[in-house]
């Protein structure tokens, strides 16, 4: 599936269509380059889903934890770009995280990628030569 963005006015737009697909999946991977959109998008999925809290980039701190009153549970939004070992990450207890149920979405995964779940469903966020934006799932 594929979601066009346009414009930053059509972005609640896309999280919305990106949510009805989610189904029953919980782990989501977002691929893309640096300032390709990543963080925006998981921010407007947050704020579709309910989130109140301020929703930001958690790169320093690997992970931040929102409450989701449409889901009932808690969303964990993870940044590994500053990842260096893949200790960190064991160190994190990050199987807590992925495998308690609860959305996570999941930027720089690329870097613990032999940590993902074999359900992880890997999204490309993809900046297109004339500044719009494609969700891939």
């Amino acid at each position: 599936m594929t979601i066009d963005i346009p414009n930053l006015e059509s972005l609640h737009t896309a999280a919305r269509t990106f949510i009805e697909q989610m189904g029953d999946r919980h782990i989501f991977a977002f691929y893309g380059t640096m300032g390709a959109g990543k963080t925006t998008f998981i921010k407007a999925l947050c704020e579709e889903l309910g989130v109140e809290q301020v929703i930001t980039s958690p790169t320093f701190a690997i992970v931040n934890e929102y409450d989701s009153p449409v889901t009932g549970g808690v969303i964990y939004h993870f940044d590994f770009y500053r990842i260096r070992k893949l200790e960190e990450v064991y160190d994190m207890g990050y199987e807590e995280y992925f495998y308690s149920d609860a959305l996570c979405f999941i930027e720089w995964p690329e870097l613990v990628e032999s940590l993902l779940p074999d359900d992880a469903v890997r999204v490309e966020v993809v900046e297109q030569a004339d500044g719009t934006r494609q969700v891939r799932m």
